[in-house]
C-alpha cells in the first residue's frame, strides 16, 4: 500500500500528470471493447446516447486506472516500467490520486445510470470495484492467481456495453466476457516473462516469481487451449458469423502456434534474443484480442446493412 507521504501535495502536477493517471492505454482497450459490446447489440442505441455512455464507462475505467495507482505507488516506485508514473515520481501526491479516482467513480457510474440504465451502470461499479479492491487491495499482492481472477475486471466493459444497449446480460456477453478472461493470463504472463525481475525487486507474486518461466510457459499453452474454442462459440452466436469465424480459426490456429513455440524454446537462449519469443507473443496476443472484436463489428456491421437494404423499400413508400 502507498505510504509515500500522502498528505503532501504534488509538486508540480499538470493536466498530463492527472490524465496519465487514468492508464490512457488500458482505456483505450475498454473503449473499444464496451462499444464493440454496444455496437454489436441486437437494439441500436441513439448515436448520442452511445457516445455519452461510452464517455462515461471510460472515465470509470481511469477512475479504476487512478485508484490502482495509489494504491499501488509504493511497488511502481521499485519497478523500471512504473517508476515514472505520477504518484511515485511525486508529480501527484497520493491522497490527490485517491481523491481524483473516488470522484470519478462516482460522476461515471451516476453519469451511466442517468444516461443509460442503472444495471449498466452497476455493473460499471462493480467493475470498478472489483480491479480497485479484489484485484489491486488484495489478489496482487497475495497469490500467483492474482491475473487469473482479476482479469475478470477487464472483460466487463464489452458486458457493460451490451447492457447499455439492452438493459441486461444475454449468452453473447456472456461469451464476450469469457473471451476477454481466458485471453487474460496468457497476455499477462507472457509480459511478467520479459518483466520478471520488476516484478521479483517489487515483491509482486507473479507467476514466472513465484513457479519459475518453466512453469509460466506451461500454464499459457494451457490457457491458449482452454482460448481456443471461446471465439468459434461466438461465431456460431446471433453476433458471429462466417467473415468472424475465418477470422477466430486464423487468430487461434496462430495463438496455438505461438504459445507452443513458446512453450518449446531453450532456455538458454542467447543474451541478445533472450526474450524476442515472449516479445512476439505478447504481441499477437494484443492483435489477437483487437482482431476478434474487429471481427464482431464486421458482422454487426453486415447484419445492420443488409437490414437497412431490405426495409429501404418501405422507407421510400
Amino acid at each position: 500500500m502507498t505510504d509515500l507521504t500522502a498528505s503532501e501535495p504534488g509538486q508540480d502536477a499538470e493536466f498530463g500528470d492527472f490524465f496519465a493517471l487514468l492508464k490512457p492505454r488500458v482505456m483505450s482497450l475498454v473503449i473499444f471493447t464496451a462499444a464493440a459490446g454496444l455496437f454489436v447489440a441486437p437494439i441500436h442505441v441513439h448515436p448520442f446516447l452511445a457516445f455519452a455512455s461510452i464517455l462515461f464507462i471510460a472515465i470509470g475505467a481511469g477512475a479504476s486506472g487512478a485508484l490502482n495507482m495509489w494504491w499501488d505507488a509504493d511497488i511502481d516506485e521499485v519497478m523500471n516500467r512504473t517508476k515514472g508514473r505520477p504518484v511515485p515520481s511525486g508529480r501527484v501526491s497520493p491522497n490527490d490520486a485517491k481523491l481524483f479516482g473516488l470522484w470519478l467513480s462516482v460522476i461515471s457510474v451516476g453519469m451511466l445510470g442517468l444516461t443509460a440504465n442503472f444495471f449498466a451502470a452497476g455493473l460499471l461499479a462493480f467493475t470498478i470495484f472489483f480491479y480497485a479492491v479484489v484485484y489491486s487491495m488484495w489478489l496482487k499482492r497475495l497469490t500467483p492467481q492474482n491475473i487469473v481472477i482479476g482479469g475478470a475486471a477487464g472483460a466487463f466493459p464489452p458486458m457493460i456495453g451490451w447492457a447499455v444497449a439492452t438493459g441486461g446480460v444475454s449468452l453473447e456477453s456472456v461469451l464476450m466476457f469469457g473471451l476477454i478472461f481466458i485471453w487474460t493470463p496468457p497476455h499477462f504472463w507472457s509480459l511478467a516473462l520479459f518483466m520478471n525481475d520488476d516484478y521479483s525487486k517489487a515483491g509482486v507474486p507473479m507467476l514466472p516469481v513465484t513457479h519459475g518461466k518453466r512453469e509460466t510457459r506451461k500454464q499459457i499453452l494451457i490457457y491458449s487451449i482452454l482460448l481456443a474454442p471461446v471465439g468459434p462459440l461466438l461465431a456460431f452466436s446471433s453476433i458471429g458469423g462466417p467473415v468472424f469465424l475465418t477470422i477466430s480459426l486464423v487468430l487461434n490456429s496462430l495463438f496455438l502456434m505461438g504459445a507452443w513455440r513458446l512453450f518449446r524454446r531453450p532456455e538458454d537462449a542467447a543474451q541478445s534474443d533472450k526474450y524476442a519469443v515472449e516479445r512476439r507473443f505478447f504481441r499477437l496476443s494484443l492483435y489477437y484480442l483487437f482482431l476478434h472484436f474487429v471481427g464482431l463489428l464486421i458482422e454487426a456491421s453486415l447484419r445492420w446493412t443488409s437490414f437497412d437494404m431490405a426495409a429501404w423499400p418501405h422507407w421510400v413508400g
